[in-house]
């Protein structure tokens, strides 16, 4: 099995901190890092679904929103009564 091989990198500390801040318990920076840049970015998924596909998932996403809001009003106002 081959030796791990170390790099050096500068960061600035504002760049330090935010990847402190996205650090896990128990995670290194190495693990950190590798986990971050292996997220997809949500422009790789332009392209994915049709336009016509994307008005219906923001159709049925408001959808769910306003019954989610209904039933939310509904249990207040039993809570008030």
């Amino acid at each position: 099995m081959g030796e791990t091989e170390y790099r050096n990198v500068r960061l600035t500390a504002d760049a330090y901190q935010r990847l402190k801040d996205r650090k896990q318990p128990g995670e290194s920076f190495s693990d950190t890092v590798e986990r971050i840049a292996g997220e997809r970015s949500l422009l790789e998924l332009a392209g994915l679904v049709s336009d016509e596909e994307a008005a219906e998932m923001r159709d049925a996403i408001r959808t769910r929103e306003e019954r989610s809001r209904d039933q939310l009003d509904r249990y207040v106002e039993e809570l008030d009564s």
